[in-house]
């Protein structure tokens, strides 16, 4: 579907109070964009979400092959900052969460996943790109699917059916006669429910961080006339503020992700009791 070029912008940059025009808010009209390529009706089109996706993942991966290409017993500045990332997610959430031995080999796809969801949260206060692309639900939702095609994955190779089974139910003997009604309820929760609140909970924060960005910032634009001035700078801090915030809430975002991954994974190798 392809959106009307004068919604991409986020308001009117003639519209301010006092001038006869209503606020500008923010709503579903300022996540949609225009095809940079392609023909959007026929669903085969490339746009700017595409565009900072495929920017972020070359980013992501020029920037640890130009710290590792050529490593050093003495790391230089770039592989010092490369190594502290990549030790702080493989230490403090594979190890922590999965065991070093069991969790070792899952440490490249979940280091993979927290910097590409990062990069990806970060488009939010990047001049000129200033769109989080994880606000798009078909983006976490992929993630969440990779995640949990594995879980699956694993849980039928560590267990078996039968073992499966059991995992994905919660079977415990001694909750007597309430046993099928909690099965019943896990396996709902396990099968169907995980898959989406994996997604959702990344895409809604990025979704409203970016609303509430855009909110604060058309309001500094929108008051800025005649006495709403005075309005207009303390919209223009909370913007500041609320940009400071996203900052914190976009690492915080990717660290969730990961770590729910690796709950997931040590889920599917633990042995059922």
């Amino acid at each position: 579907m392809s959106a009307d070029p004068t919604q991409v912008l986020a308001f009117e940059t003639d519209c301010h109070i006092f001038n006869g025009c209503g606020f500008p808010a923010p709503g579903l009209h300022s996540f949609l964009f225009k095809p940079l390529w392609g023909d959007g009706d026929s669903n085969v089109y490339f746009n700017k979400t595409m565009l900072l996706a495929l920017l972020g993942s070359i980013i992501i991966v020029g920037f640890f092959w130009a710290a590792f290409r050529k490593p050093k017993v003495v790391p230089g500045k770039l592989q010092m900052v490369a190594e502290s990332g990549y030790d702080f997610i493989r230490r403090g959430v594979v190890y922590e969460t999965i065991g070093k031995k069991e969790g070792e080999k899952y440490v490249p796809l979940v280091v993979s996943l927290f910097f590409f969801i990062w990069m990806m949260n970060l488009w939010s206060i990047v001049p000129v790109a200033q769109f989080p692309v994880t606000s798009i639900i078909s983006y976490p939702l992929v993630l969440a699917l990779i995640v949990y095609v594995l879980w699956v994955s694993l849980t039928f190779k560590r267990h078996g059916f039968v073992g499966f089974f059991k995992n994905v139910t919660g079977y415990d003997k001694s909750l007597g006669a309430v046993l099928p009604l909690a099965m019943l309820i896990e396996f709902f929760s396990n099968l169907l429910v995980r898959p989406f609140t994996h997604a959702v909970r990344l895409f809604a924060n990025m979704f409203a961080g970016h609303t509430l960005l855009l909110l604060f910032t058309i309001a500094s634009w929108y008051l800025l006339n005649g006495i709403g001035i005075a309005y207009a700078g303390v919209s223009f801090i909370m913007t500041i503020v609320m940009t400071a915030f996203e900052l914190f809430i976009q690492a915080l975002q990717a660290y969730v992700f990961v770590l729910l991954t690796c709950t997931y994974i040590q889920g599917a190798l633990a042995e059922h009791h």
